[in-house]
């Protein structure tokens, strides 16, 4: 038996036996109210859980748990009875309890007292009070590892909204994009396994895939404990990502077992809560596997369905709300999912169905999802008590007794009104085709349930298309919403593409571009900054785009941040680009740009303050696209790190090998700066596959034509910067695209400028120290021009070849290295000779073309960029450094004083010269990748020598300290410190650490000599060493072996393994490295210092005084427009080539081949297990068609006996029977049930349970039980008539006979037309009877008089038109539209009409909609209309003895220039301003009454106009 909680005394003691982990920490207790923002209008405090945080649903924070402790207790209550009241039942142990099924003790101390209501019946609005609630928290289930919830104990009269409050600000969940409510048995079944794992499957892969919250009871048995374990054996086999669920449990408080352990007021963080099924008797456990749970409260022990009002108010308040993600705004969909069950279940749908919310019901689960399942089918009118009888006997055998006639007759309405709304309705059977899965099915069922929902216009598709959007059900858009039953404008896609795009969703996005969406018509610039507006904050870039707009602010002293606009956006990519590429988005010259958009229509989305739909209005002016919006797209999905969008929206782009490079770049560069591994692990994969997707396009390019790929290579892109595809790829450090073929066969072009590549090196360098050969045949040509041989040109060409000015610079810099050494060596005078004055003169050439590589500025860079780019070249540091220290040393040289430090500097200087000539190298194939290994290898070197100098100088310190006593000379301390350590590494041991090889003579003793280090510690009698030569050798050996040993060999590995990770890229890293040397040799000079001044004078002159621009090397060319178009259309051609090849390859691969063998055979095994579930079903259905076909031949044969026999040819005999009797009343009942379908026979709306504008519920009546000549013994209907205080005339509502015997019916009385159009009515006890049959209810209801309220409804129509005039058609049918009204207060659309009122012609409804001076012709216009409908309206008011006739006139505007049109048009627009009136499309979805849709049809079917 459960405690009940003691809110109103909890003792310090008390309390910390209940939560013993909260202890006394002050920390736990409330705030004052004052502290917190009072919550009843929801919200939410300063630092409660923000939606930063929402991913985990168990906050830690002091602070959340803090707002927690003070919101709950404030905002939500439970109920405790206040007064105790003796029960005649007894509890499970036989004590004494109240009304409420609590003990005395278990009350309230002022509770327990005797009452002063003794003697009286417990009333529990009375008894009951609420106060704050006691139980909320986390709940840990003991026993079953770290299973947390959330749970908390609600009164059964708390707001839904402060529920959901609850549940998204405080929990941290997100709105759902999908609610799905599961019912059914409370009690443990049996399902098949087969639909048992069927189910399980498709239920958790609907709510994951769609971001579902799943709701049920909450109990550890019954449905609720089969969603348990569906969730549980999910998140078992999925990652934690994937494996968040949100399933709530909404169960009674009053029926938990062992509750009392979850009682807390100050919250249990967490709760720990025992699941004991063997000892909970009648009560039930909370089920584990439950991430959430709301105890609904009323104040009772053991009474079970409390928390059914609460759920079902939460559930319709939950679906009212909209869900605002990714560009789409949805109101929450909510679908029931039905198991088993029994009569509560049966309830439960029926609200649901009422209420408009689509049901799934799991045929084979048991109990009533079968009984409905069954006849789901069937029609209407064969659904009667006695077959429900049947089949709750067969499905219900244990409990069947407990049925009575009156349980029979109301589960018998109840099914007929389920099943006559098929639309809501959807049965899973197992095996049915294409319904293999749950999920498949629950999706269905709300597209069904959408689409077969009233609506104007096209609204309904697009809200089944935001549902698919905000799922991620690309299969479901495909099947259910893209098909011929809607022809979609590409333009109508556009919102639902930017929602599509922002939530990262690539399937919907390739769906739309195979749908016909234009990227180039759906990229403007507002759509542009819209989707960077909405990148996620946790993106690298957002953060560099902040910092973008921070420091704009700053600059311009604002106090508010600037608007994000594209030349922001522009700034940060070049940054990421590189310098060498223009801005993509130039800054604009004015501050305001004119905002112009696109037409989409009838679409609300919505999106964190920006309205997506304002990107999509109807403009006057023209649209502002990008000049290229596939790279605009592509720019946006690459910074986000979206593989599947890059790769999506690459598929479509023109220039696809520059933005396959330049996305590779940004990757790069991105990847440097994001700190988390993962992410900076997948743009480095991305950025791969990228540079992969660049070698394919052009392997097939170079494939097909070399020449044309090579212009590829150096084409200016205009799209992306003004850069090349070579460029960008040296910027990537793409080193497998340069290393291609194709590149690799270009830059040999090049350094062989017009010369065959063909020719030797050793005719070349023959050539350059003979030029006359040249005009000889042993140097050949590439151009045709250059092959005579007196052709002045052929000299020109080849020593512009970069080839030769390499050699040439070669031979100059040996012989400027031959003469330097001379000069060091031999020739160094005080007087400078002229070989010296020749190497300055040498110096001084080199020094200006360093100046000019420094200076040369082709692109428009600036001095700064092109700065930091020439000193990001190893090679120029390393000139910098010789010249500067050749300088140093040459300023030196000319002082006589210092003329010897001058010759050691200039040494110096010497020596990286010569290291220079290493760069010389990287032309070779051979050399040139053993420079890279020896400048990597001297990194290792420099860290390695950390490692060392701590054995250096631990030992060099403690070797000094032990062996010499206060040695003060600093240098021989650096010589015995480190120099002596480092050179005993290899070797030289100094010889006075051993006491044996010491000799006094090399030291000094007083460490007075300059040139010998001071003498050990020795004894002063016979000057031995005295130090402990055990401990200096032990240290020394050690020191051996750590140095020599260990960290030598440790170098040799770091070096071993540096050669083996550069050798194995050798011919990369080569081809690499050696466009650098060919890019510099083709610009450079052509004469190699120091006659290159001559070159740099002729520079001078043209750029100086000529004012002439900067020529622009080869490797990048500017193309004319229709040659790049043809270029880029053939480029784009082979890009698709290459696209299909890579598809036959993953199909061909064989892991890929493995996995789809893999799946047939579980689809062919799936087929073979349901092949024994369909079979039964197949011969099911050809034993009817057999049976039809056998009713049909039966049919023609007794025609054609009869046709014989009227003719005279009959024998005499009886006439043979010809087919089963039985076989025939069948077939004539099924067509008569199909009629019946078609229009039901009895009224429908008149037998709704629930009375409209009252709490009166119907007496159930079926509809064999509708005539009054059926008898029906157990009719007992309750009486309502409404008392109308507004209305002047109304008949008496108290049902006293005195009263009705003043009534005159079948006649005139007084202004009352009390005549029906159907002729005379029955007249009972001074009652009236409704001509159609019984409705479940006495009494007037809310209509003013007893018998016929009569009413008159004008359908008024015009024919639909385009701008021209033409009538629209639809199927070959013109189209209607009728004008509709829509009145206060009222949610739902109707034809302009209503009741009469006594003595008027006009109804008062059609008053207020016209004005006064057109009611006269209005009714002219009533008389010239035709009269379509005139009788008995199925209307939800009608009752027993009140009902609604009414007469439909036709009024119909034929001609679009009629007068009387435009007069009533005219009036209607002076109307009633809290009214709306409006024409509209008339066709079977028009949300109208349904009883006015049924006129009109009539009118559409009278007029012949599509409906």
């Amino acid at each position: 038996m459960s405690v009940r909680g003691r809110c109103a005394k909890v003792l310090p003691s008390e309390l910390n036996k209940v939560c013993p982990e909260r202890g006394d920490d002050p920390a736990t207790h409330p705030r004052k109210m004052s502290d917190f923002e009072v919550v009843p209008n929801l919200q939410q405090s300063s630092s409660s859980v923000s939606k930063s945080r929402r991913k985990a649903h168990f906050p830690t924070g002091s602070n959340e748990k803090e707002n927690l402790i003070s919101w709950i207790p404030e905002n939500i209550r439970k109920k405790e009875c206040t007064y105790f009241v003796e029960s005649s039942q007894t509890s499970d142990s036989g004590r004494i309890v109240c009304e409420c099924g609590y003990l005395r003790e278990q009350h309230l101390d002022d509770g327990a007292k005797p009452p002063i209501f003794l003697g009286k019946e417990w009333d529990p609005s009375r008894h009951i009070q609420e106060m704050p609630t006691d139980a909320f928290g986390d709940i840990r289930f003991t026993g079953l590892g770290q299973k947390t919830g959330k749970y908390v104990r609600v009164s059964s009269d708390t707001p839904p909204r402060v529920i959901y409050h609850l549940m998204t600000q405080h929990w941290g969940l997100d709105a759902p994009n999908l609610l799905i409510s599961v019912t059914g048995g409370a009690k443990n079944f049996i399902m098949k396994p087969r639909l048992k794992n069927i189910f399980r499957q498709g239920l958790v892969k609907v709510a994951q895939t769609t971001g579902a919250w799943i709701i049920t009871g909450g109990s550890h048995a019954g449905v609720m404990k089969q969603v348990g374990e569906a969730v549980r054996d999910f998140i078992l086999s999925c990652s934690h990502k994937e494996g968040e669920i949100v399933t709530i449990g909404i169960a009674t408080w009053g029926t938990v077992y062992n509750r009392e352990s979850l009682v807390c007021p100050m919250g249990g963080f967490p709760a720990e809560y025992v699941l004991d099924e063997e000892n909970q008797g009648s009560l039930s456990c909370l089920d584990s596997n439950h991430s959430h749970f709301i105890l609904v409260d009323d104040g009772t022990h053991g009474r079970y369905g409390v928390e059914i009002p609460l759920r079902t108010k939460l559930e319709k308040f939950i679906s009212e709300q909209t869900k605002v993600k990714g560009g789409v705004a949805i109101k929450i969909p909510i679908v029931c999912v039905v198991l088993e069950g029994g009569p509560g279940t049966l309830d439960t749908i029926y609200n649901a169905i009422t209420n408009g919310t689509p049901c799934v019901i799991v045929e084979g689960s048991g109990r009533v999802a079968d009984v409905i399942a069954q006849v789901a089918n069937l029609p209407v009118s064969k659904i009667t008590i006695a077959l429900i009888q049947q089949k709750l006997s067969v499905l219900f055998h244990d409990t069947y007794e407990l049925f009575t006639e009156g349980k029979l007759v109301e589960w018998t309405k109840k099914i007929q009104d389920i099943v006559r709304s098929r639309q809501l309705l959807t049965i899973f059977r197992e095996g049915k085709y294409g319904q293999q899965d749950v999920d498949v099915a629950i999706l269905q069922a709300l597209f069904k349930a959408s689409r077969n929902q009233d609506h104007f216009g096209r609204e309904n598709w697009d809200h089944q298309l935001k549902l698919a959007v905000a799922w991620n059900r690309v299969d479901i858009a495909r099947s259910e919403i893209f098909t011929d039953d809607h022809d979609w404008k590409p333009t109508d896609l556009h919102p639902v593409m930017a929602a599509a795009l922002i939530s990262n969703k690539p399937e919907f996005v390739k769906l739309f571009l195979e749908q016909g969406v234009r990227l180039k018509d759906f990229v403007t610039w507002d759509t542009l900054l819209y989707l960077y507006d909405n990148l996620a904050p946790s993106c690298l870039f957002h953060s560099k785009l902040q910092k973008v707009l921070l420091e704009e602010r700053e600059h311009t002293a604002g106090s508010k941040m600037p608007r994000l606009q594209l030349h922001h956006i522009s700034q940060v990519l070049r940054e990421l680009l590189g310098c060498s590429t223009q801005p993509l988005y130039p800054k604009p010259k004015h501050t305001e740009r004119p905002r112009l958009s696109i037409p989409v229509p009838h679409i609300k989305l919505n999106v964190q303050g920006s309205s997506l739909r304002s990107l999509y209005k109807r403009s006057a002016g023209r649209v502002t696209f990008t000049m290229d919006p596939v790279r605009d797209l592509l720019i946006w999905a690459v910074v986000q790190n979206r593989k599947e969008l890059a790769e999506i929206i690459w598929a479509q782009s023109q220039d696809c090998m520059a933005a396959a490079l330049a996305c590779s770049k940004i990757l790069k560069e991105l990847a440097k700066e994001e700190e988390d591994t993962d992410t900076t692990d997948d743009m480095l994969a991305l950025a791969e596959q990228f540079e992969h997707k660049a070698i394919g396009v052009f392997t097939d390019c170079y494939r097909k034509d070399e020449e044309r790929a090579q212009k590829l290579l150096t084409r200016v892109s205009e799209a992306w910067g003004k850069t090349t595809c070579l460029q960008l790829a040296l910027e990537a450090k793409n080193m497998n695209f340069v290393s291609h073929g194709g590149v690799q066969a270009f830059l040999t072009k090049v350094w062989w400028g017009k010369l065959c590549v063909d020719n030797g090196l050793w005719r070349v360098i023959t050539c350059m120290l003979f030029f006359p050969l040249l005009y000889t045949n042993l140097i050949t040509f590439r151009e045709k021009r250059l092959q005579p041989m007196g052709c002045l040109t052929r000299l020109r060409a080849f020593f512009t070849a970069p080839v030769v000015i390499f050699l040439m610079n070669i031979l100059s810099y040996f012989t400027f290295l031959l003469l330097f050494a001379y000069v060091l060596m031999v020739d160094f005078q005080p007087t400078p000779s002229w070989r010296e004055y020749l190497i300055y003169f040498w110096l001084f050439s080199l020094v200006c073309e360093e100046t000019r590589q420094l200076l040369y500025d082709p692109d428009g860079l600036g001095l700064v960029k092109m700065a930091s780019l020439y000193f990001k070249d190893f090679w120029n540091k390393l000139d910098i450094c010789a010249i500067l220290v050749f300088i140093a040393g040459l300023t030196c040289r000319l002082i006589p004083s210092t003329l010897y430090p001058g010759r050691i500097i200039l040494s110096l200087a010497f020596i990286i010269f010569c290291l220079r000539l290493m760069h010389i190298f990287t032309v070779s194939k051979t050399l040139g990748p053993k420079i890279i290994i020896v400048k990597r290898m001297m990194k290792d070197v420099f860290f390695f020598l950390f490692l060392l100098a701590v054995w250096v100088v631990s030992f060099g310190v403690a070797k000094q300290a032990i062996l010499i006593h206060n040695e003060e000379r600093v240098e021989w301390l650096f010589r015995g410190v480190v120099y002596h350590s480092y050179l005993t590494i290899f070797g030289q041991i100094p010889s006075y650490i051993d006491g044996v090889n010491f000799n006094i003579d090399q030291c000094s003793p007083n460490g007075t000599d300059p040139y010998k280090p001071k003498c050990p510690e020795t004894n002063a009698d016979n000057k031995k060493p005295i130090f402990p030569e055990w401990l200096t050798v032990i240290l020394l050996c050690l020191y051996l072996l750590f140095t020599n040993i260990l960290l030598l060999n440790l170098l040799i590995a770091m070096f071993n393994y540096t050669f083996q990770q550069v050798q194995e890229h050798t011919d990369q890293i080569w081809k690499f490295q050696r466009h650098d040397l060919i890019e510099e040799y083709h610009g450079r000079p052509p004469a190699p210092p120091p006659l290159i001044l001559l070159n740099h004078l002729q520079l001078l002159v043209r750029r100086g005084l000529l004012r002439r621009p900067a020529t622009h090397h080869k490797l990048k060319e500017k193309l004319e427009k229709n040659e790049e178009a043809a270029l880029l259309s053939w480029e784009m051609f082979l890009k698709e080539n290459y696209l299909q090849h890579q598809q036959c390859q993953e199909k061909q691969n064989t892991e890929q081949m493995i996995r789809d063998i893999a799946q047939r055979v579980d689809v062919l095994a799936e087929l073979l297990d349901l092949d024994r579930v369909k079979r039964t079903g197949v011969v099911e259905q050809r034993l009817g068609s057999l049976e039809d076909q056998v009713h049909q031949s039966a049919q023609a044969l007794r025609w054609m006996m009869q046709a014989l026999r009227g003719n005279g040819f009959s024998s005499g005999e009886d006439l043979p029977a010809v087919g089963s009797s039985r076989a025939l009343d069948f077939k004539e009942a099924d067509l008569e049930g199909k009629a019946e379908e078609r229009r039901p026979p009895y009224h429908v709306l008149a037998r709704n349970l629930l009375y409209p504008g009252s709490h009166t519920l119907r007496f159930p009546v079926p509809d064999e039980k509708v005539p009054w000549e059926v008898d029906f013994p157990l009719y007992d209907p309750p009486a309502y008539s409404a008392d109308h205080k507004d209305m002047a005339v109304q008949d008496p509502f108290s049902l006293s006979l005195e009263s009705l015997l003043k009534i005159n019916y079948n006649t005139m009385d007084g202004l009352i037309d009390r005549q029906s159009f159907h002729g005379l009515y029955a007249v009972r006890d001074g009652l009236p009877l409704n001509p159609m049959g019984r409705t479940g209810l006495r009494g007037r209801g809310r209509l003013h008089c007893f018998g016929p309220n009569h009413a008159l409804h004008p359908v008024v129509t015009r024919w639909r038109r385009n701008l021209d005039g033409s009538i629209i058609r639809k199927s070959l049918k013109k189209t209607l539209e009728v004008l509709v009204a829509q009145y206060p207060l009222s949610d739902v659309w109707a034809l302009p009409g209503g009741s009469l009122e006594p003595g008027e012609t006009l109804p008062l409804k059609l008053k207020w909609i016209l004005r006064r001076e057109f009611w006269p012709q209005f009714q002219n216009l009533l008389k010239q209309g035709t009269e379509v409908h005139k009788g008995y309206l199925d209307d939800p008011r009608n009752t027993d003895n009140a009902w609604v006739e009414t007469v439909a006139v036709s009024v119909h505007f034929d001609n679009q220039n009629d007068v009387e049109m435009k007069r009533l048009n005219s009036f209607l627009q002076g109307c009633d301003p809290e009214l709306c009136i409006r024409w509209q499309v008339l066709d079977k979805r028009i949300p109208l009454h349904a009883n006015h849709k049924e006129l009109l049809h009539k009118v559409s079917t009278l007029l012949g106009a599509y409906y």
